[in-house]
């Protein structure tokens, strides 16, 4: 099967994410390397989704202002996209 060059990107981030239990039971999440990609929740599994979440709303932002984005697992979301001939079709 075939990623989507979205799916990698966001699979291999989450795949490098990290997780604190804070004192107060709570979680704390974030992604290396994708500034500001935190979230804090009451559980684990809300603070996985959350920070999910959080690193779609992060690309989608980013592609849309024109930042540059950390290549993860050789996936690299700033390249141009390119145009196929109709004839390839």
């Amino acid at each position: 099967m075939i990623k989507s060059i979205l799916t990698g990107y966001i699979d291999g981030a989450i795949s490098k994410a990290e997780y604190d239990k804070l004192d107060d039971g709570s979680f704390y999440g974030r992604i290396p390397g994708c500034k500001g990609v935190i979230a804090f929740e009451r559980t684990l599994r809300e603070c996985e989704d959350e920070l999910q979440a959080t690193l779609e709303d992060w690309i989608f932002v980013g592609l849309k202002l024109g930042h540059q984005l950390p290549i993860i697992n050789g996936f690299d979301l700033n390249k141009e996209p390119a145009n196929e001939s109709m004839a390839a079709v």
